[in-house]
């Protein structure tokens, strides 16, 4: 119930900004009720922009959609939508149930410094990154309440 109440929080919030504003950390989509959500959907296709020619190679790898389960229970599904050359990101991101943190999709930025994609905060306060990995897989680590969750992700 606390987090419902903290996810309508973050949607008046949202709201209330101007149109205007570039928001550098993710920020809550427009969804049905996250407690409908059995898994990590995301509402709508996402749009992915090729990485440009001036994209290095190790940034554009990011690029795309890319599923997998965390801790065997929960799916995960991110969507690396464009990538720039100077490792700047934008992404919409999808989680499943994990313990009593409730299904949900966010969208925003992310960056990718070395071999890592670290995502701004999400609204309901878990720190997501992910790590290329030989063989083109992603690890993941969501961070929550005290509690670190960890899964791989592979492309689509």
């Amino acid at each position: 119930m606390r987090n419902l109440m903290l996810v309508f929080a973050a949607l008046a919030l949202a709201a209330c900004q101007s149109p205007q504003e570039v928001r550098q950390s993710v920020a809550v989509e427009p969804a049905s009720s996250p407690a409908v959500l059995p898994a990590a959907t995301m509402v709508q296709s996402p749009t992915i922009t090729p990485p440009g020619k001036d994209v290095p190679a190790k940034y554009a790898a990011f690029s795309g959609s890319w599923v997998g389960m965390l801790e065997s229970t929960s799916e995960g599904r991110l969507d690396v939508q464009s990538v720039s050359s100077n490792g700047k990101v934008t992404v919409n991101y999808a989680w499943g149930v994990l313990d009593d943190n409730n299904p949900g999709e966010a969208a925003g930025t992310g960056k990718i410094v070395g071999n890592a994609l670290r995502l701004g905060r999400l609204p309901n306060g878990a720190d997501v990154s992910f790590q290329m990995l030989p063989g083109g897989t992603l690890a993941e680590t969501f961070a929550l309440a005290g509690k670190t969750y960890t899964g791989v992700l592979t492309k689509q």
